[in-house]
């Protein structure tokens, strides 16, 4: 169990770092509180890495329409795609796009 002690919250990830002796394998991450004035380091023996996709990538169909707004937040930029492929991983299914339906005036 994790305990209430071992969760921190507001932690902005910028890195993975390899296990020295096995470029394949995960083994820590460095980040920065968003909060306090402070770098964290982590080490770790398995990761789970949770990707909210990524804002604006794709242009809107219809001219005009939708450019400078999202769904989502705009600063979820895609960095943690960056972040795993600079650690190793292989990216499948990058293609797949979710598009909302929305009906105007209703």
């Amino acid at each position: 169990a994790l305990g209430m002690d071992n969760i921190e919250e507001r932690i902005f990830v910028v890195k993975l770092v390899n296990d020295k002796n096995d470029k394949n394998r995960v083994a820590g991450a460095v980040g920065f509180s968003v909060r306090e004035d402070k770098v964290v380091v982590y080490k770790f023996k398995a990761c789970l890495l949770v990707a909210g996709g990524c804002v604006n990538i794709f242009r809107p169909r219809s001219v005009g329409e939708g450019q400078g707004r999202a769904w989502y937040p705009v600063w979820n930029a895609g960095s943690t795609y960056t972040m795993a492929a600079e650690a190793g991983a292989e990216l499948t299914l990058m293609e797949n796009r979710f598009v909302p339906t929305r009906f105007k005036d209703g």
